[in-house]
């Protein structure tokens, strides 16, 4: 029973202190979000173009610097980061939040029609003490996205759920039954 005791108290511990670590790392959190990261569009489509939201969340006590980016796309697509280079503030103070254009995948015409995946990692500084920028760069946030490349005709093969044809056959019923009452009387 002391052994139990023990080791009760031992895994109480360890859980305690890894809790304990938890909050200064979510405190440090850069809230990344891209809004709308699953993209389907028909063959042909030149570009698609992504949008998303970075967040410095309000109970941070620290400056984040966005210092680059690292993203990755499923080839043959290529990815344009020049909007996130070009117009994405270069630091957020806690609470500050911006959203805007992120990057734009280029899909080439001689593309397969697949689905194709990628990610997009903010890289940046931490700045706890608020001394500056030192220039050192860690991974803030990573999100995910994809982009299907489909064929104009694929819209239009759509199969109806069950539950929908019950529905239209229910109301075809409906409305045969009504014009049946409305011809005898």
């Amino acid at each position: 029973m002391k052994g139990f005791r023990l080791s009760l108290v031992i895994s109480l511990s360890f859980m305690g202190c890894l809790l304990a670590g938890t909050p200064a790392k979510a405190n440090s959190a850069l809230s990344f979000t891209i809004v709308d990261p699953y993209q389907s569009v028909v063959s042909g489509t030149t570009v698609v173009a992504f949008e998303a939201t970075v967040t410095n969340p309000s109970d941070s006590s620290v400056v984040m610097y966005l210092n680059g980016d690292s993203p990755t796309i499923d080839s043959p697509l290529t990815l344009d980061d020049s909007p996130y280079l070009n117009n994405f503030p270069l630091s957020l103070e806690p609470g500050d939040s911006y959203t805007g254009l992120l990057f734009n995948v280029e899909i080439p015409s001689d593309a397969s029609l697949d689905l194709y995946t990628g990610s997009f990692v903010i890289q940046g500084e931490i700045d706890p003490d608020g001394t500056g920028n030192s220039g050192d760069t860690d991974t803030l946030a990573t999100a995910g996205f994809s982009v299907q490349v489909t064929s104009a005709d694929s819209f239009g093969d759509f199969v109806p759920e069950p539950s929908s044809l019950v529905l239209l056959l229910t109301g075809l019923a409906g409305l045969a039954g009504t014009i049946r009452r409305r011809l005898v009387r």
